[in-house]
């Protein structure tokens, strides 16, 4: 049956209900964290939640992706059956849900990849843009994360799974791919090259080969209106709404610009919090510096003070009992505020 067919079908037979999908602050595991940046102990540590590190800022990464101009409405269609049977959250965006051209870009360049059996729901996503993200799927105590990457590096990834064995040939709708198992037990589904991007899925859990074959016949490709109408709503509240909330009780710097933060793009609460503190801390920088350099005394001190005062902030609060990003953030806070700036905080803190 192919992907349209599919999704006539849910329409037809919709249940209506909710989407099932929440936030995680959970990331990628640490063999991305390594490939993407190893250099410093500080990048290391960059907008990482505790339990999978993830690095937030790349290079051609997060910079596609924007907002959705209105969240997915209560009407979406949604077919959800008993667990082991049936399909699940393949959701069909209603009619008048608006998303913009951004958006819909950055998803036709994504694999659009769903679990179409009922209980998996997407948990976390990040790096919405370009060729290279990832999407988490979770169900019960099981997960299976799908990381996508440009095509170029099929090879040396197919080499580092080779180690674990030969491997075996499969088919994920129609995809031909093979699956590794690695000595822990894990699974590493590798996709093969197609349309310049190549999809590596990994489990997590208890999962057995049985299970995995069983996922891997319900995986489906969609289209870009689909795929985005499965996102979590937190993922898909319009960026200056996200944003109100984050910077509520946020001081910010001179000629900070709002509107600049719609760049983010599509993330779970953690990651849009990395990216909205991180342009404020960096504004506050750049004014201190500005101040320091130009003897403004009284600038110096504002600078300082609102970056002393980060200490305080809501989302750096509540971020920090599921990463570390504020713990990296508070350290270059607490030099500027004592008069010291060492050069790593453009790495540290992705400043521009």
């Amino acid at each position: 049956m192919s992907t349209e067919e599919r999704v006539d079908r849910l329409v037809r037979d919709a249940d209506p209900g909710g989407l099932g999908v929440v936030g995680d602050l959970a990331g990628v595991k640490q063999t991305l964290l390594e490939e993407i940046m190893s250099e410093s102990s500080v990048r290391r540590r960059v907008g990482m939640p505790r339990r999978r590190l993830w690095v937030r800022r790349f290079a051609g990464v997060v910079t596609a992706a924007a907002v959705l101009v209105s969240i997915v409405p209560a009407s979406v269609v949604l077919r959800g059956q008993a667990e082991g049977g049936g399909v699940s959250p393949l959701v069909s965006a209603d009619a008048g849900v608006v998303f913009s051209p951004l958006v819909m870009e950055a998803a036709q360049r994504s694999p659009r990849l769903l679990i179409d059996r009922a209980g998996w729901t997407v948990a976390a996503l990040y790096g919405f843009g370009e060729e290279q993200g990832m999407v988490r799927f979770r169900r019960g105590g099981q997960e299976l994360e799908m990381n996508w990457y440009p095509a170029y590096g099929y090879a040396d990834r197919f080499a580092d799974q080779r180690e674990t064995g030969p491997g075996r040939s499969v088919r994920v709708d129609g995809w031909p791919a093979d699956v590794f198992q690695s000595f822990s037990g894990d699974f590493t589904v590798l996709l093969r090259p197609r349309d310049g991007v190549v999809v590596e899925m990994k489990t997590s859990g208890n999962w057995s080969r049985k299970d995995l074959d069983r996922v891997l016949a319900d995986v489906v490709r969609v289209d870009a209106r689909t795929w985005l109408a499965v996102l979590p709503a937190e993922m898909v509240v319009p960026v200056r709404e996200r944003a109100a909330r984050v910077l509520a009780d946020v001081p910010l710097p001179p000629g900070f610009d709002v509107d600049a933060l719609e760049e983010i793009g599509v993330s779970d609460s953690y990651q849009f919090g990395v990216g909205v503190t991180s342009r404020v801390g960096c504004g506050w920088i750049a004014e201190w510096q500005r101040a320091r350099a130009g003897g403004d005394e009284a600038g110096v001190r504002r600078a300082g003070e609102a970056l002393r005062g980060s200490h305080g902030w809501r989302v750096l609060r509540e971020m920090d009992r599921a990463g570390d990003w504020p713990e990296v953030f508070w350290e270059y806070a607490d030099e500027v505020a004592a008069g010291t700036l060492r050069p790593g905080y453009v790495e540290a803190l992705g400043c521009r």
